[in-house]
């Protein structure tokens, strides 16, 4: 059986992490979430590895949680307190533990980037994106977000867009607004990526593990963390609403690919406009 998470080094002093489920569209089951953290974890005990590179195998970089029984048989990655809201406090807190490794960690986005891939790509420390990709969250289509980043990176009002409208980001867009540094051509993309990393190398590492948290520190005192981590109450509540459970019985009647269509159906977007998306 292929691994879920590539690793290879593709420049000295740079680690590469490729998320390996592509005929799924590189969908977040509980193993490929396990696995990404512990290659970003492995990478970063290792003192030869300056910068970290996370991305997708074919298509796109993540459509999202698996939401078609993919995770059937797996355990959780790591342990989260229960309860009411157990979920999204626990991928919440799996992706912020990004923020707390040596290195910086880079996410290179093409195609779609949606609803968890989103919060993975969002909690890196750098982000460099396909001017067509698209980043979004279809899931407020049917309940609310695990990870509340966009008023953050996106700007109150276009924040505001996304989460009645779910509708998504092109990369030149999510670049314009701040959510990426930069956006690229797709076949730019990965020599932007290792340029960008190369330029991580040459400074100190010393210097670029304290000033990495410098920036993080800032958001932190500022609320972000603090502001993400309460909005995973809201999502709690998302999961009692009549809108999410009529979407449960949808997908018990019509299969997953059904309800999805039938949400995305007025929309014209995701997997109506001809290219799947998952959630």
């Amino acid at each position: 059986m292929d691994s879920v998470v590539l690793v290879d080094d593709p420049a000295p002093g740079v680690r590469r992490v490729t998320l390996n489920r592509p005929e799924k569209r590189n969908a977040l089951d509980h193993a490929l979430r396990g696995g990404i953290l512990e290659a970003l974890r492995t990478a970063d005990a290792d003192e030869d590895v300056r910068v970290i590179v996370i991305r997708g195998a074919g298509k796109c970089f993540s459509a999202g949680y698996d939401l078609g029984g993919g995770n059937e048989g797996q355990d959780f990655p790591w342990y989260t307190p229960g309860g009411d809201g157990h979920w999204p406090r626990h991928v919440t807190e799996g992706w912020l533990s990004i923020w707390e490794l040596r290195v910086p960690v880079i996410a290179q986005v093409h195609g779609y980037c949606l609803a968890g891939g989103s919060e993975l790509a969002t909690c890196c420390d750098l982000v460099y994106i396909a001017e067509d990709a698209q980043m979004g969250y279809p899931a407020v289509r049917f309940g609310v977000p695990d990870n509340h980043f966009h008023a953050w990176f996106v700007g109150m009002r276009k924040a505001m867009e996304m989460m009645v409208t779910g509708d998504s980001l092109s990369g030149v867009e999510a670049a314009r607004l701040g959510w990426a540094n930069a956006a690229v051509p797709a076949d730019e993309l990965e020599a932007k990526v290792l340029d960008v990393a190369h330029r991580i190398t040459q400074v100190p590492a010393d210097l670029v593990q304290l000033n990495k948290r410098v920036v993080h520190r800032q958001m932190e005192i500022m609320g972000l963390r603090t502001g993400i981590r309460a909005g995973s109450e809201l999502c709690a509540l998302g999961i009692h609403q009549k809108s999410l459970h009529a979407f449960l019985k949808a997908t018990h009647e019509k299969g997953l690919k059904g309800a999805l269509q039938e949400r995305d159906e007025p929309f014209g977007d995701y997997r109506t406009s001809g290219r799947d998306g998952e959630d």
